[in-house]
């Protein structure tokens, strides 16, 4: 119980104590400030402007959407790596739909949430009722993503159809946060459907993880499951809905990607399965599980995003600065995480030395 009480915080807190998944959150989100904050007063013409902050929006959506589902599956202590391979396969099975079948985009819609949701069915199947590690299961089922997505179309293309288009064109006009470009003309800021999408998504998500039954199960599972167990969570009925719900997303943060790329390729959403778990890792959930916020996640994207940007206005435009550069903010996050766990296990094991010398006293 106790272990449930330190480590998630999604069953039981201590009174005016914070729990380390609001105190990774917290840094999270006071990191990506400051790095912002940074970037405006050094790099001014690439972050003064609001629409720059909407374009990483932009830009990072479905990346967004994946991480969400990322951590839901990492909070309960499992991992998925399959979610850029069905990315990749929803935008293709999409575009070939609708570009050459002459489908509509209602039916797409449902093409990209039946495939996500059949890869977390199976998927979540053979992890919690069969047992066999998440790595290997998700592996697998990148690999037959990918390959399907060769097999459904084998070279890229720009989609045409006239209602996706104008789809994809749409932009949510953000009032009063335009700028005046150099001709004097006022351009006002904007962001895609997509972004809409990505954070209904994830309030949704952050509810149900801090608001019910199921996302408290999430965080018991992850904690210690042993645990979960005697407190009477269904723990293979929770890891399988982890990776349904994960994969659903994968399913719909595919959409989300093919209405920012508009078009089908093999080679889409390349890495984006390492940039969630990193986004994730960043956003201060944990590998070992019982760790993990919603909000937390999506500063982590943001981040991940800015430094990338950061890099790159600053001219060093090889892609090997950026890894380094992500390499680095990401072991920072896990030094931070390892120090937090260390200092929170040391405050319990002082805790549990105090009572046991009280107790004589009291009995005395």
């Amino acid at each position: 119980m106790s272990g449930l009480n330190r480590r998630g915080g999604g069953i039981l807190k201590a009174p005016g104590k914070m729990t380390d998944t609001n105190l990774l959150t917290t840094i999270t989100i006071a990191v990506f400030f400051v790095m912002y904050i940074c970037a405006i007063i050094f790099l001014r013409e690439g972050f003064l402007k609001p629409q720059a902050f909407f374009n990483i929006l932009n830009a990072n959506a479905a990346l967004m959407i994946l991480s969400c589902g990322m951590s839901l599956v990492m909070i309960t202590g499992g991992i998925d790596i399959s979610v850029g391979g069905v990315t990749a396969l929803v935008a293709m099975s999409c575009a070939v739909f609708l570009d050459e079948k002459g489908g509509s985009v209602g039916m797409s819609i449902l093409i990209a949430l039946g495939i996500g949701l059949a890869f977390g069915i199976i998927q979540g199947y053979l992890v919690a009722y069969l047992e066999i590690q998440p790595f290997i299961v998700t592996l697998a089922g990148m690999f037959f993503a990918r390959g399907m997505t060769t097999i459904v179309h084998t070279n890229p293309f720009n989609v045409e159809n006239k209602d996706f288009v104008a789809l994809k064109d749409t932009r949510v006009i953000i009032p009063f946060l335009g700028t005046t470009n150099r001709k004097g003309i006022y351009v006002p800021a904007y962001i895609e459907i997509g972004v809409l999408v990505a954070l209904i998504l994830a309030a949704a998500l952050f509810f149900m993880l801090k608001w019910t039954k199921t996302g408290r199960n999430f965080y018991a599972v992850g904690g210690n499951r042993q645990s979960a167990l005697m407190l009477g969570v269904n723990v293979k009925r929770t890891v399988f809905l982890s990776h349904v719900i994960c994969s659903l997303l994968a399913g719909i943060g595919g959409f989300v990607y093919f209405m920012h790329v508009g078009s089908g390729s093999p080679q889409h959403a390349s890495g984006a399965e390492m940039n969630a778990i990193a986004s994730s890792i960043i956003g201060g959930t944990m590998l070992t599980g019982g760790v993990g916020n919603i909000i937390g996640t999506v500063f982590g994207v943001l981040s991940l995003a800015l430094i990338q940007n950061i890099v790159s206005s600053v001219g060093l435009d090889d892609a090997w600065w950026t890894g380094i550069t992500v390499a680095a903010m990401l072991c920072i996050f896990l030094v931070v995480q390892s120090v937090i766990i260390a200092r929170r296990k040391k405050a319990d094991i002082s805790a549990a030395d105090e009572k046991k010398e009280k107790k004589p006293v009291s009995a005395q």
